[in-house]
């Protein structure tokens, strides 16, 4: 099953489109279009190629945005820096439409503050609780809870809907107001591995409650991205890697 996961079923791409229906989005925005990715989770040249497959999949779709939640890397080297700059450079094709947070494993032997500098360098805008208004949204970043970073009450800070949040770990959308219109997040990889009757055994802390998919009755609708790369062994069942086409569409009474 390892040896299956590892060379079939981690690097093939699934690309997830998916309209949500949301309580507080506008419908002068309606059909807003978010390609979320995250985890990439690079150690080495090696692990490039299914991240470069989930970059070219995600621009395919022309999206409105692009999401990174967190992960680019599973620790630093010395190599990290030209690999995150080789696989992001696609991105400059969004011409600054691409937002991000950091991961608690951005901070795995070095900093988000050398992500930073690589990020600026793409226009990629890297937020660590701020938040940044842009095509008409406002683009809520919170850093690693994990890593002890977070900060939602100055991210949020003077934030109105339309609003996304960007939080790396998602089973902390319990501890926002209900101002955002959506949260996406990272941090989960779905489990990873997956048994048949949703059997789960692998769950990451602050990713067990809301581990993959949409929730649209969370205390703000949550869309939790499997993720790109893995964690702990090189492998998936079940739960192949997702690149996640949010259509962003307003909810009705109706609904």
């Amino acid at each position: 099953m390892l040896v299956y996961g590892a060379t079939v079923e981690a690097e093939r791409i699934s690309v997830e489109r998916r309209t949500l229906r949301l309580p507080r989005w506008p419908e002068h925005l309606r059909g807003f279009r978010i390609a979320l990715l995250a985890d990439f989770h690079l150690r080495g040249r090696y692990s490039l190629s299914i991240c470069r497959q989930a970059i070219v999949s995600a621009l395919a779709e022309s999206p409105d945005m692009v999401v990174i939640a967190g992960d680019f890397v599973s620790y630093w080297s010395l190599e990290s820096p030209k690999l995150l700059g080789e696989l992001l450079e696609p991105l400059l094709l969004m011409n600054g439409s691409v937002v991000a947070v950091p991961g608690n494993h951005d901070y795995s032997l070095g900093s988000p503050e050398i992500l930073g500098l690589i990020l600026d360098e793409l226009n990629i805008k890297l937020l660590r609780n701020e938040s940044w208004d842009h095509l008409g949204v406002t683009w809520v970043g919170i850093d690693s809870a994990i890593a002890r970073r977070a900060d939602p009450c100055a991210a949020m800070e003077g934030v109105e809907s339309p609003a996304v949040v960007v939080w790396h770990e998602p089973d902390l959308v319990d501890l926002l107001p209900r101002v955002p219109s959506l949260m996406v997040s990272g941090h989960s990889h779905g489990g990873q591995f997956r048994f048949p009757g949703g059997f789960t055994p692998m769950h990451t802390k602050l990713g067990k409650k809301y581990p993959r998919g949409f929730y649209p009755d969370t205390r703000i609708p949550l869309y939790t991205s499997r993720g790109i790369g893995t964690t702990g062994p090189p492998s998936r069942f079940n739960c192949p890697p997702e690149v996640a086409i949010l259509t962003l569409i307003p909810r009705t009474c109706e609904d």
